[in-house]
């Protein structure tokens, strides 16, 4: 849950690289950095808060050169302090280097522990710093084949930037579990998590970089690898359904339109007889819209967002009940009362958010609220970088859907079905990984790291 953005060779790098922060903010809203390189040297800043509260005019001034990488960070490896902020530079014996990296290496721990007992001290706790030790132990010549010789060691899900003081290199794992795209901005090389970033700054995408694929960019231009095995690319299908921005295209496929697609499947499968259909914000919207057409039922906005929440907010000394939803979201009283009600939302993790949603409707006056999921039952958490929490505390790991719907004090409540999922990514859905709605993971692995 990372969202990482580099450029090459551009004069305006830090600066760009700020703006493509901006545009992948979603993706992480703990900390934010960036790190820039003039050719002799590398000059980092990072912080713990959001883009526009880290970044100033004098700051941007001192993240000096031509080239830079950044980084927002949700924390799932590591918790959520400044030594863990990203990218993460050091200053070992071939030169300096900086990483940002958006996933979770399931080997990590195992990694460290061994590298500790060979008398390596590490300066943070997230899994990321693994692969700097493995880079700066390499005994390889060249700086990418160092980076190869690192990568063929950790496992999990990664997509990398690193910059050096001459070079930038951009990797993805062979599973290709998140998301990484290439795009051009005046002939300058520009990397992003999603195409949302490129969006922004006006630069146009190339392609996608492909799972398992390493690009060197320096003044040569760029240069593709593919070092590795090939393996039955697992892509995250959570990135469609919650993660990525609606206005993004990652997995070849637009992020709009394949959430309106998982609305109007779930309208196929899942109809209700209701007088509106109701999203919940943000996230729910394209979903709800599909679910909304396929049944001809209007499209109403009756819970309304507050976008101006900061991180943190001060709660009034009477405890007013459901404070934490209610400073989020609020029902529109006139439109409910007497009404029956579908609202569709994306996923229910715990479902405890869900319950307070439900009455905050049945409070405004709906006579009946239906709850329509626009993706299966969670039953296992992520190991690759989706901050879902553990197994105990995924209500659909213990509990059956009529459970759940009493739980949450519905009327009726259905998820989208994983065969109806698939169907919305007809023709590629072996492409993608479902171990958050089966348990099935990819590979065996230990996952273990503070």
């Amino acid at each position: 849950m990372c969202g990482i953005f580099g450029i090459y060779n551009h004069p305006e790098a830090s600066n760009h690289a700020y703006l493509g922060l901006y545009a992948l903010q979603h993706r992480g809203q703990e900390s934010a950095g960036i790190a820039s390189s003039d050719g002799k040297q590398l000059h980092t800043y990072r912080h713990m808060g959001l883009v526009s509260e880290v970044f100033t005019r004098d700051i941007l001034k001192g993240l000096a050169g031509r080239s830079a990488i950044g980084h927002v960070r949700y924390s799932t490896a590591g918790s959520s302090e400044l030594k863990n902020s990203q990218p993460f530079a050091v200053d070992y014996a071939k030169g300096m280097m900086a990483i940002a990296h958006n996933g979770n290496l399931t080997n990590a721990f195992l990694i460290k522990s061994e590298l500790e007992s060979k008398g390596s001290i590490f300066q943070s706790n997230m899994d990321t710093e693994v692969i700097v030790h493995l880079i700066a132990r390499s005994r390889e010549k060249s700086f990418i084949v160092r980076t190869v010789h690192a990568l063929k060691q950790v496992e999990g899900a990664y997509s990398l930037l690193i910059l050096t003081e001459k070079e930038m290199v951009a990797a993805r794992d062979p599973f290709g579990f998140r998301p990484l795209v290439l795009g051009d901005l005046k002939n300058a090389p520009v990397i992003a998590s999603e195409t949302c970033a490129f969006d922004l700054i006006g630069a146009k995408f190339v392609r996608e970089i492909e799972p398992g694929e390493i690009l060197l960019i320096n003044e040569e231009g760029i240069k593709s690898f593919k070092p590795f095995p090939q393996r039955e690319p697992h892509q995250c299908i959570f990135e469609f359904i919650y993660f990525a921005r609606p206005d993004s295209f990652i997995f070849n496929h637009n992020v709009y339109e394949i959430r309106k697609s998982f609305g109007a499947r779930l309208a196929q499968e899942s109809p209700a007889d209701a007088d509106m259909v109701i999203p919940i914000p943000d996230s729910g919207f394209p979903a709800t819209l599909g679910y909304s057409v396929q049944l001809k039922l209007p499209l109403e906005l009756g819970m309304i967002r507050n976008h101006y929440i900061g991180r943190t907010f001060i709660e009034p000394e009477q405890r007013i009940r459901h404070f934490g939803v209610k400073i989020k979201l609020n029902p529109v009283k006139e439109l409910l009362r007497r009404k029956k009600i579908v609202i569709v939302d994306d996923s229910i993790v715990r479902a405890t958010t869900s319950r307070k949603i439900v009455r905050m409707f049945r409070n405004a006056g709906a006579r009946e609220v239906n709850v329509r999921i626009s993706s299966p039952p969670i039953i296992d958490p992520c190991y690759f970088g989706i901050d879902t929490p553990r197994k105990s505390e995924l209500i659909a790991s213990s509990h059956n859907v009529e459970e759940i719907q009493r739980f949450i004090n519905a009327n009726s409540l259905n998820y989208l079905s994983l065969e109806g999922l698939k169907k919305c990514v007809r023709g590629e859905e072996e492409n993608f990984c479902y171990a958050c709605f089966t348990g099935e993971y990819p590979y065996p692995f230990q996952m273990k790291f503070e």
